[in-house]
């Protein structure tokens, strides 16, 4: 039997990378697509852009699966910008395959896709919904989730949708990093005294639940699945986590959530006049994920993709800690 050639597509952020070499390490031949190369050894680079068909059709050809994790991923932006990288390249990544034969994808999306602006407390993985996603970024994945499996079943596709939530782990610069950077210059709130329950999932256990969503994908495709370590915390503790392994001082800010779910309305209308040089320091999305539980029920998707998480938040933390040792934050 051939080794199985698997594109991962943005394999240069930190949880494609992890996918990427995880499936390498297992013997599978990996090509990585994204804008910049990877570098991942033992892992082919392909170079080019989702949005150009052209690009995507050199980068899936002869691939006899897709992990299709690349996408715009921001809490601001003019929305065309999501819907060409997110809907448009999911899109030519369908036609690519089809041109091809069919063959597997595992699409990666996100809970928010189904994040309605209320608490979700110990839900499976409800359908998506890009009219009532909250934001760009929800909406176009959500958009683009629906697209990638009314594919499954047809031209040869076996298709799932994986939603990680809130991947983090060592290295985590979009994430993380600012999470730390904003405590260190005493500039992160907690809304409502950060007592709001979330799931998250560190970055080991996501790329294994997506690689066993590969494994089993022709006994799980057409379905979707929430991923996360499934340990509860209040985003107080999460935060003092990460705060703890990188030295910097605990948020002590609070404000309550429904004053922040105003100021980031008001941020992100200043936003649109005058874009700042980064991110918008709140937006109402990040306000009602900061102030909203949302925490998931793991029991179908540990049962059906026969996967559990090896990494737990403490060891995660204690991993975290680690990496900062050797990457001390400076000012």
């Amino acid at each position: 039997m051939s080794t199985p050639t698997i594109l991962v597509t943005g394999a240069s952020g930190m949880l494609g990378g992890a996918v990427a070499a995880t499936l390498r390490d297992r013997g599978a031949r990996v090509r990585a697509f994204q804008r910049r190369r990877a570098g991942i050894p033992g892992v082919e680079d392909v170079t080019g852009s989702l949005t150009d068909a052209e690009d995507v059709r050199r980068a899936v050809d002869g691939a006899d699966a897709v992990i299709h994790l690349a996408a715009k991923v921001s809490i601001s932006g003019p929305e065309h910008e999501y819907r060409a990288i997110n809907i448009g390249g999911t899109e030519n990544i369908l036609a690519a395959m089809r041109s091809g034969g069919g063959g597997k994808l595992v699409n990666v999306s996100s809970p928010s896709v189904a994040h309605l602006g209320r608490a979700i407390e110990g839900l499976d993985a409800t359908p998506a919904d890009p009219g009532r996603a909250r934001g760009p970024y929800s909406r176009t994945k959500a958009a683009a989730e629906l697209l990638a499996m009314d594919a499954d079943g047809r031209d040869g596709m076996l298709v799932t949708s994986v939603r990680p939530h809130i991947v983090w782990g060592p290295g985590d610069t979009q994430l993380v990093g600012r999470i730390v950077d904003r405590a260190r210059r005493g500039r992160l709130p907690l809304l409502d005294q950060g007592m709001a329950l979330i799931d998250t999932t560190y970055v080991t256990n996501a790329a294994d639940a997506i690689v066993a969503a590969h494994d089993r994908i022709e006994d799980v495709h057409g379905e979707s699945f929430v991923i996360t370590n499934g340990e509860p915390r209040t985003v107080r503790d999460v935060f003092a986590g990460w705060c703890d392994a990188a030295g910097v001082p605990r948020p002590r800010i609070t404000i309550p959530g429904s004053v922040g779910r105003l100021a980031g309305r008001v941020v992100e209308r200043v936003w649109e006049i005058r874009p700042g040089h980064d991110e918008p320091p709140m937006t109402e999305f990040l306000a009602e994920q900061m102030s909203t539980a949302h925490w998931f029920d793991q029991r179908r998707t540990r049962t059906r993709l026969q996967w559990r998480p090896r990494v737990s938040m403490d060891e995660g933390n204690a991993h975290l800690a680690a990496w900062f040792a050797e990457h001390p934050v400076t000012a």
